[in-house]
């Protein structure tokens, strides 16, 4: 088994190890709980990554809150989660990789690939999807046919789930909910392992039981379908026929990320090493080293663009004068520099009453759209501010794209003291405890479509709202719900591993 080692990332630990002497660097980025010790007691996966180590340097890590990293206070974010990618391949050297996400990996690293398009060589992702039913716990758990006639509303009957995939999910889903560490939910994604005993453990050892509700309403409820478009990476799509995340979900996938290759594989395991592996190989490695792992050389990536915009300014500058309003001008540009700097964004210019910036992610512009507010007032004045996630051209000094445009005319919808977003935002922010007011669908002049927006609750969300709900949800690490023979497992797994791997393969 590879040594274990630490990245920092800002102020947590994240565990993670190398291994391979292939010519590609490949990122895994596993599912919602992952233990990378105990892993390697698989046979099946030490096979699959020994194997995959032949061709490529592979980096793995356990996700904050699961496995050997640090526990957080509360579920990660996209955008946390992205900075967990980067963080690894930092403390790895790691300067472009190919990002492979299982599961709610998959997503993770499609948001990762369209962010961050110069450190992604290629993506490959195995069972995921971009939505699953855009609602939480209870519109998951309710009629199989509203939930079927649901997806297939929004994503077209071609891709809705059938009854009986719903169901499996949902079993899945009741089993994470209410049964973590017994190894039914495990059991529901991998049914060909045959020991639900060894599936209880790795729960435990993998996540707490509030870790893994938290994590399962966040995924239930993130929709990153605004953002495939924007992928502009090689792209491998893999699914098994019958696995428990619907096969619809991977066909949207490879239907939506432009130039996408998809294979799909025979099989009713959620793992990657579970679903005819040696094709999973064959089909990774032909991609990665046959020329169709090479990125071309990127000038565009998923931007979140901030418009900010002084409220009745011509009457305010007629009001108090030409003079002193000129210096309310330059300070307020003052703090919005100091302010879209401290928040991770970059100043692109003035629009006169306004600016124009940009942010890695949605939640830092929501962030500094409110400090603005906050300091606009103190100086006498309201703003108005809008905010949209999307594909942007990244010229020398400026930005250009559609993003900017939606954004501009997102701004105008605003009335004083608001920040209106659009959907897009509210869908990639989910855990931030960001709490929004809907504004109904609106037609945007020069934008084609129709598009729902939404008012930011500037004073936090409600206590009773699916967010806030959400983001104070306790997320303690592994340890509080392991056994005392789990933790002997713990030590067996890092120092004999052979033994476990011996012992599972007895049980089979």
């Amino acid at each position: 088994m590879p040594e274990t080692s630490y990245a920092p990332c800002g102020e947590l630990s994240l565990a993670y190890q190398m291994f391979g002497a292939g010519p590609v660097d490949l990122v895994f980025v596993g599912a919602m709980v992952s233990h990378i010790e105990l892993l390697w007691t698989m046979p099946e996966f030490k096979s699959f990554f020994d194997q995959l180590g032949t061709f490529c340097r592979v980096l793995l890590f356990d996700k904050a809150g699961v496995g050997l990293s640090d526990p957080v206070p509360q579920v990660r974010t996209l955008d946390d989660r992205v900075a967990e990618i980067e963080a690894v391949m930092d403390a790895a050297g790691f300067e472009r990789a190919a990002i492979f996400g299982m599961s709610e990996g998959g997503a993770q690293a499609i948001y990762f690939a369209a962010k961050r398009p110069q450190r992604t060589r290629a993506l490959i992702v195995f069972g995921s999807f971009a939505y699953l039913s855009g609602g939480g716990w209870d519109e998951l758990l309710g009629d199989p046919e509203a939930l079927t006639a649901q997806v297939a509303l929004e994503l077209g009957t071609k891709y809705a789930p059938s009854l009986e995939q719903i169901r499996r999910l949902q079993a899945f889903a009741n089993a994470a909910r209410s049964q973590w560490g017994s190894g039914a939910s495990a059991k529901a994604l991998t049914p060909s392992v045959r020991s639900q005993r060894q599936l209880a453990m790795f729960e435990r050892m993998a996540s707490s039981p509030g870790m893994a509700r938290a994590t399962m309403e966040s995924n239930l409820r993130i929709d990153l379908r605004s953002v495939l478009p924007a992928l502009a990476v090689p792209t491998l799509v893999t699914h098994a026929s019958h696995d428990g995340v619907p096969v619809q979900c991977g066909r949207y996938l490879a239907d939506h990320i432009p130039g996408a290759r998809y294979v799909e594989v025979d099989g009713v395991d959620h793992a990657p090493w579970l679903a005819e592996p040696d094709t999973m190989l064959t089909e990774i490695e032909e991609f990665l080293t046959g020329g169709h792992g090479v990125a071309s050389p990127v000038h565009r990536a998923l931007r979140t663009v901030l418009f900010t915009d002084i409220v009745s300014s011509t009457e305010r500058a007629a009001t108090v004068g030409d003079e002193r309003w000129r210096a309310v001008i330059v300070r307020f540009g003052e703090i919005n520099a100091e302010l879209v700097q401290r928040f991770g964004g970059a100043v692109v210019k003035s629009t006169g009453d306004g600016h124009l910036a940009t942010f890695d992610g949605p939640t830092q512009a929501i962030h500094c759209a409110e400090a603005l507010h906050t300091d606009a007032e103190l100086l006498g004045i309201e703003i108005r501010a809008g905010i949209h996630t999307g594909e942007c051209e990244l010229l020398e000094t400026d930005i250009a794209g559609i993003a900017v445009h939606i954004a501009a005319r997102i701004m105008a919808q605003a009335g004083a003291g608001e920040i209106i977003v659009s959907r897009t935002v509210r869908d990639l922010v989910v855990g931030s405890g960001t709490s929004f007011a809907d504004r109904g669908t609106v037609e945007l002049r020069g934008v084609p479509g129709s598009w729902q927006l939404l008012a930011v609750c500037r004073h936090g969300a409600r206590p009773d709202s699916a967010e806030a709900q959400l983001a104070s949800t306790p997320t303690p690490g592994p340890g509080v719900t392991m056994h005392r023979t789990d933790r002997a497992v713990a030590v067996l797994a890092r120092h004999a591993p052979w033994m476990l791997r011996g012992m599972a393969r007895l049980a089979r």
